[in-house]
Parts: structure tokens; C-alpha cells; sequence
């Protein structure tokens, strides 16, 4: 090739690009966007994805309109998801945790599996702990287990199936007998535990300022890794159970959208996470960092998860 080809060649390969950047910058919905969030109202997830979907708004101009989407822990908003089409004008916000769980417990009943979603990226990876209230006879979860076979049990209170199978796990090995109560959300369990109704919960944020009031107290991490806020509270792992869930919050659209309209839907949505109104309401709700995986690194995430769940929950 001489230099006078090559050099049209690349003044066409550099135009393609320019062109193609070009139109996925200058993508926009047709209309509203609508933002499922799969959980109900007035939990950690809803806070942190209304306060998203605020920040969305005002930097893109883009009109999104969210709405809550309860039912089987983000199962039902998912499946809706199926119905709609991939023009950029859906997108929605799930928990990872609940989603795996009952693709590796029933998958086969499920109308959707992990392959039939557009990733977008990450908000957020959340904590977990098994919390108790102040006045409990017990600090740890040997003593809990130990306290419950003696008197008969123990009420625990949780809003996921990944929390109540934990607690499955710890009373099959400890031979305790547990009262497991499931409620909508956290701001549930903690109507429970701060109304006496419940002696343990596994939180996922919202306990963090009843530990400073001294109303609960924290017997472990539920987490693989200890809580920066709670350094010397261990995890379940090195209590001596070989449990764990690493929650992620994800955001996802129907399969099949244009390479341009998902360019634009993942640019604004990593914008908006990095905004320092949703860092802090991560900050403050989670007790974490707002952490955007990008799309490739969400799909990695969750097949991870998928595998981890089998060998966990099998």
C-alpha cells in the first residue's frame, strides 16, 4: 500500500469513528425513561435509586419517571422487563443477591435467565450484618444458636431470601431452632426488632445509626470481609460458618439495545454515580463506596455470583 492510500485510509477509519462517537453522544430517548426499582418503597435500595434517578435527570435533561416494581425480590421486575422493548426507554435496578438465588433455586420455573438483559453498570456494593437488639442474652452466633436451644428459640427477622437461607445454614449446623420472620424491607425489620417483636435481623445498612445509639448491636458480619464501621465485629466465616452473600446493586435494560442508545445509557448513568449527591447517599445508607462496574464487569459479577451461589446453597 502506498502512502497515499494509507493516508485515506485512516483520514475514513478516523471519520468512522468520529461519526460513530458522534451519534452515540448525540443519543437521547424518544420519550420518558422509565426506572424500575425491584424492590418496594422505603427501603436502602429505593433511597439510593430515587436519589439516582434524580441526579440522572438533571444532568442528561432526560425526564425519568421511577417506579417501584416489588415481587420476589426483584424476580417480577425483571420478568417485566421481558416485555418491553430494548429502545433505551427501560431500564431498571435490582439486588443481585435475591436475583441468583432463585436462578440457582428454581431457574427452571423463572421466564428469564441471566442471558436476556443488557447490562448497564453497578451503583453500589453492600453490606450485610446479623444484628441483635441491645438487651439480648447473647454477643455472638454460637451464643445466639446456644441461647435459642435453651429456650425454645429465637425470633430473626429478614426481607431476601439469601438472609433467611444464611440463617437456615446456621441452624442446621448449630441444631438451634429459629423463628424466621420474612417482612417486605428493612425499615420492616427494624419496625420488628426496635418493636419487640424480633431479637436478631440481617441489615443492610439502616442498623448502622441504632449501633451508634447504642439500640442494636452487631454479632457479625455478614459479609466475606469485616465492615469498616464495625472493625472488630467478625464475619460469620470466621465464627465458623461458611456463609456469606456480597450484595451489588445493577442496573439492566431488555436485551437488544443499539450500540448507540446503551454508549449513552451507560455514560449517564456512570456520570451519575460519580455525582457527589449519589456517593453520598451510598456513603450514608450502605456504610460503602458508590462503585460502577461498567457493563462487562456487572455481567462478570453476576456469573461469578451465579457459580458462588451453586456452591454455596447447594
Amino acid at each position: 500500500m502506498n502512502i497515499t492510500n494509507f493516508m485515506k485510509n485512516m483520514v475514513l477509519a478516523t471519520s468512522l469513528v468520529l461519526s460513530t462517537a458522534t451519534i452515540a453522544s448525540d443519543w437521547k430517548p424518544s420519550g420518558p425513561i422509565r426506572f424500575d426499582i425491584g424492590v418496594g418503597a422505603g427501603g436502602e435500595t429505593d433511597a439510593i435509586g430515587r436519589t439516582f434517578a434524580k441526579v440522572l435527570e438533571e444532568q442528561t435533561g432526560w425526564k425519568v419517571i421511577t417506579q417501584n416494581k416489588p415481587g420476589g425480590a426483584g424476580i417480577a421486575m425483571l420478568s417485566s422487563m421481558l416485555n418491553k422493548r430494548p429502545d433505551g426507554k427501560s431500564i431498571g435496578l435490582a439486588v443481585n443477591m435475591p436475583v441468583l438465588v432463585n436462578l440457582v433455586l428454581r431457574g427452571d420455573t423463572l421466564p428469564f435467565n441471566l442471558d436476556d438483559f443488557d447490562y448497564l453498570g453497578t451503583i453500589a456494593s453492600g453490606v450485610l450484618a446479623v444484628v441483635a437488639v441491645a438487651d439480648a442474652p447473647f454477643n455472638t452466633i454460637e451464643e445466639m444458636a446456644a441461647y435459642s436451644k435453651e429456650n425454645g428459640g429465637v425470633a430473626i427477622v429478614t426481607d431476601a431470601k439469601p438472609q433467611e437461607l444464611i440463617m437456615k445454614g446456621i441452624a442446621e449446623k448449630t441444631d438451634a431452632d429459629f423463628n424466621i420472620l420474612v417482612t417486605k424491607s428493612s425499615a420492616e425489620q427494624l419496625q420488628f426488632l426496635l418493636g419487640g417483636k424480633a431479637a436478631v435481623g440481617l441489615l443492610s445498612g439502616k442498623h448502622i445509626p441504632y449501633l451508634k445509639t447504642g439500640q442494636l448491636k452487631m454479632l457479625a458480619s455478614a459479609n466475606s470481609q469485616r465492615h469498616s464501621y464495625a472493625p472488630e465485629t467478625p464475619t460469620l466465616i470466621e465464627q465458623g460458618f461458611n456463609l456469606f452473600v456480597d450484595p451489588a446493586f445493577y442496573f439492566m435494560a431488555p436485551k437488544g439495545l443499539k450500540p448507540e442508545a446503551k454508549e449513552a445509557l451507560e455514560t449517564a448513568i456512570n456520570n451519575a454515580v460519580n455525582s457527589e449527591e449519589v456517593r453520598t447517599i451510598v456513603q450514608n445508607v450502605l456504610a460503602t463506596e458508590a462503585n460502577n462496574l461498567g457493563s462487562q464487569g456487572t455481567r462478570s459479577m453476576l456469573d461469578n455470583g451465579f457459580d458462588g451461589v451453586q456452591v454455596l446453597f447447594k
